[in-house]
């Protein structure tokens, strides 16, 4: 099992859903970056459930305890490490259940690849509560990167159906800062039905899933390589890191396959004395490297797997079909939660493209 992902900033990842604690080790920040607790603590508070019918009644606090590397709200130059303690486990949920494979989860190819040693409570390392621990680590980076004038913005595209407002009625990509709770959207009318969609599957024992839309502002041109290395490739490969994730796209995306040549094109022009595009449909990204424009991408988050159904499933013991009702607590919709996920995850690999660039001494602004 491979944790640790980034070249010039690194994250390792740790801990299990039921463990005593999940955390982060961040690697490869300038000394001297300021560290904000309370932008910390504001992006862990999105991440947090409310117990409010809307997300997992599974409340915790999610105080973000760093280890090494911060001194004075200051980074140290070395290893940056975060923990986040987990206090409010019940593993005897999953007890009456444990031999029987949750359709939609991870259980299975767990069995086949760990062999019965991974840790089955709450989900163990599969658990989106792992995601709080690189929510902290990205909040960090999130922090270095609006000190050097970019910004990473996600909002809720669509969520059981419901759209929000699209992002080019931001009008010059003025994008709104973010409400206290966990629902971003540009246009706050659309929260009560997509609350109430949320509900309703709820009362039906069901979940619903959505599409998270992120930009990124202020980025330079340069960014990325060709071929493996693409701003794409990268950021794809944290983006399928948050569980449920099971689609991406960036710019028009798969609108492309209904166009020309001539449609798809991005014009471009001068602009103060900068070269830019007068369309934004490639999101931001020629060849693989950032062309100074926004850069835009979509995710596609599934239903939450944890259903309160009988569904149909195999007892992995006895090798036979069976039922199960699965017991504990859960979300009936991750999407609201998970774009602050999105948002550090994504403000973690665009810090490591750009230290890749512009090395250490390019985190600062001195």
């Amino acid at each position: 099992m491979k944790n640790t992902y980034g070249n010039a900033v690194s994250m390792t990842i740790f801990g299990e859903s039921h463990g005593a604690a999940v955390g982060a080790v961040l690697d490869g920040l300038a000394a001297g970056l300021p560290v904000d607790a309370a932008a910390i603590a504001a992006a862990m508070d999105r991440r947090r459930a409310r117990g409010d019918g809307l997300s997992t009644s599974r409340t915790e606090p999610d105080e973000v305890e760093f280890l090494s590397g911060v001194v004075n709200g200051h980074t140290t130059g070395t290893a940056i490490t975060l923990m986040v303690r987990n206090t409010n486990t019940r593993s005897g949920d999953y007890a009456k259940t444990a031999d029987l494979l949750r359709p939609g989860h991870a259980d299975y190819t767990a069995y086949a690849k760990y062999h019965g040693f991974q840790d089955a409570r709450g989900g163990g390392h599969f658990s989106g509560r792992i995601t709080a621990a690189s929510v902290a680590a990205g909040a960090v980076c999130q922090g270095v990167l609006e000190t050097l004038g970019i910004r990473v913005y996600t909002h809720i595209a669509q969520c059981a159906g419901v759209k929000d407002a699209p992002l080019s009625s931001a009008a010059g990509l003025v994008l709104p800062e973010p409400e206290p709770g966990h629902f971003a959207l540009l246009d706050p009318s659309k929260e009560i039905p997509m609350q109430e969609a949320i509900r309703a599957a709820a009362k039906d024992a069901d979940s619903v899933g959505g599409i998270l839309e992120t930009v990124i502002t202020g980025l330079p041109a340069g960014l990325g390589e060709p071929w493996f290395d693409s701003m794409e490739s990268q950021l794809a490969h944290l983006l399928f890191a948050i569980p449920a994730c099971k689609g991406v796209e960036f710019g028009a995306g798969f609108a492309f396959a209904g166009m020309r040549g001539s449609e798809a094109n991005d014009p471009f022009r001068m602009r103060e004395g900068k070269v830019v595009t007068a369309t934004n449909k490639n999101g931001g990204i020629n060849g693989g490297i950032t062309n100074g424009m926004p850069v835009v991408f979509r995710t596609v988050l599934k239903p939450t797997p944890s259903i309160y159904k009988q569904q149909d499933t195999v007892d992995y013991t006895h090798l036979e079909n069976a039922s199960i009702t699965i017991q504990g607590r859960h979300d009936p919709c991750i999407v609201p939660r998970a774009a602050i996920v999105q948002t550090t995850l994504t403000a973690f690999g665009v810090l490591d493209l750009y230290t890749q660039r512009f090395g250490t001494e390019g985190q600062t602004k001195r």
